[in-house]
């Protein structure tokens, strides 16, 4: 069955390590079966400000065991994740 990671992110950083780790999470997507299936800021916005100005990115897997090989792999936990830190607010969720 396939997973879904969406993530709502506020990047109020963009510094260096923010663009390393655009770059750095999106091969680490791939090694592990996931494609973009949404990435950016709304083209659009609809209804609501929740989303306003925020950056969207819906990533679709194979399986929620892919999906949970990506996070828990620990090239990404411990030396792209990492890279996030001080640029912004992220919420992350999972669906199947």
């Amino acid at each position: 069955m396939a997973a879904y990671l969406l993530a709502v992110c506020d990047v109020t950083n963009p510094n260096e390590n923010f663009k390393k780790y655009i770059g750095r999470s999106a091969e680490m997507i791939a090694k592990h079966g996931g494609e973009y299936i949404v990435r950016g800021k709304p083209a659009q916005n609809i209804k609501g400000e929740l989303l306003e100005g925020k950056i969207v990115i819906l990533t679709q897997w194979p399986s929620m065991d892919a999906l949970n090989g990506f996070l828990t792999d620990p090239e990404y936990a411990n030396e792209v994740a990492p890279l996030r830190d001080g640029t912004g607010d992220y919420h992350f969720a999972a669906y199947e």
